[in-house]
């Protein structure tokens, strides 16, 4: 029998449903959406004049959602309290022309989004999800979530230095096979139209992308551990929904209005209409200003009180690479969420920055941990820096500690989530 844990693990058990039932940022700002509903928000359309009042709204846009509540006798210029997260994860993407392939086999033609661990799409059963446009202009979510493509890797036996050193053509070596006999055009869609209940010829654009169709599980001889895919950045998008939909609840009193901001195209560089770089999030918080009734004035007020922590998944330390890490510090699986720290403004934190989040951890009871990189290794980064810049927003970026990240399948500990959504939950109340 598996050793207990230290906490209750229904969120990662709920997290694990939310991975599952989220292989596209489609599907995972649905999710989050509903479950916000059943805490009592509903959707508001950015066509339609929004009016004030309390209580929790969010915006839908493509693969981004925006959530906010209100609490009773919100003033105008009441500043905001901001989840930031991102709902993209590296994978394979169809091209606009899917049907391919060579030799009798069938494949479909795909194009490498953001920065994937290449070799761990080989050999892998994918699925298919994504959105399909149809020719009123609507839209349709579609997740065929079984085997239905794979990379083929080239045996060892046709390449014997392979194990020397993988090297993987992006073109020619990750264009996954579906099928026997000729090319016909128009399958890939055709197939999709059939699954979705859908007339030939009605879907005239998509969005569709490959996702492993292997579930999360929890990992090792006590089962602390998780393995599972777009953990990187949907644990943070489910720990900020967790988080927002808690406070939104018992909201009776709050110091601040709470947000939840999930956006799409993070892993390659938030430039667009969904990504931290748009306009997305600035457009939200001066509407709700406006709507209560409040001036530009009231905006400014609002914004210069505003905080955000930038929620997104960093590196613990590796046990078979630890000298890619700084020697100092050593964040682990399992040991609370982790503050990310770059001098040069990779990561927005600052030393205020610190002292706002190690409030909230001690106020949740929960332990954090601090990352920074190796001095010999280029930093990552995030939607932070992007948010302090592009809105004036002091932002503080944090996450959860994992290994394998870009994989098509990724490890953390099965205690961070809960730790994170609790240190969340204690941002949001102030």
């Amino acid at each position: 029998m598996s050793a207990p844990s230290r906490f209750d693990r229904g969120h990662t058990d709920d997290l694990m449903s939310f991975l599952t039932a989220s292989p596209s940022p489609y599907h995972a700002v649905a999710n989050a959406a509903e479950r916000l509903e059943k805490a009592g928000f509903r959707q508001v359309a950015e066509t339609d004049a929004w009016e004030g009042g309390s209580g929790g709204k969010y915006v839908l846009r493509g693969g981004a959602i925006v959530a906010w509540y209100v609490p009773e006798g919100a003033a105008p210029h009441t500043p905001f309290r901001i989840i930031g997260a991102h709902t993209d994860s590296p994978n394979l993407r169809v091209k606009p022309l899917p049907d391919a392939g060579a030799h009798g086999w069938r494949q479909v033609a795909v194009e490498i989004y953001g920065g994937p661990l290449l070799n761990s799409w080989l050999d892998r059963d994918l699925g298919l999800s994504g959105r399909l446009t149809l020719r009123d202009g609507s839209t349709r979510l579609v997740d065929v979530s079984r085997p239905l493509l794979r990379v083929p890797q080239l045996a060892i036996h046709l390449d014997r230095a392979v194990n020397d050193g993988l090297k993987l053509d992006k073109q020619r070596h990750l264009q996954p096979v579906w099928g026997l006999g000729d090319v016909r055009e128009g399958d890939l869609i055709s197939f999709l139209e059939e699954e979705s209940g859908l007339p030939e010829g009605e879907v005239t654009g998509w969005d569709l992308m490959t996702h492993s169709v292997e579930p999360p599980a929890y990992l090792g001889r006590d089962e602390e551990l998780v393995a599972g895919p777009r953990m990187d950045n949907l644990l943070s998008v489910h720990a900020g929904t967790a988080a927002l939909a808690a406070v939104a609840t018992g909201g009776a009193g709050l110091p601040f209005i709470p947000v939840l901001a999930a956006f799409d195209h993070e892993e390659n560089g938030s430039q667009s209409d969904t990504g931290a770089d748009g306009p997305l999030l600035g457009g939200v918080l001066e509407r709700s200003v406006f709507a209560r009734g409040g001036s530009y004035e009231d905006r400014a007020r609002a914004f210069a009180g505003t905080v955000c922590l930038s929620s997104d998944t960093g590196h613990a330390v590796h046990p078979n690479y630890a000298e890619r890490h700084d020697p100092t510090h050593h964040p682990r699986v399992n040991g609370g969420p982790i503050l990310k720290v770059n001098v040069n403004n990779r990561y927005a934190t600052d030393g205020w920055g610190r002292a706002v989040f190690a409030a909230a951890c001690e106020k949740a009871g929960v332990p954090f941990q601090s990352f920074v990189s190796n001095n010999s290794m280029p930093c990552g980064t995030t939607i932070g820096p992007i948010t302090a810049a592009r809105h004036g927003i002091r932002t503080v970026d944090i996450g959860v500690a994992i290994l394998s990240m870009h994989s098509a399948r990724e490890l953390s500990g099965a205690d961070d989530p809960y730790l994170l959504a609790n240190a969340l939950t204690a941002f949001l109340e102030g």
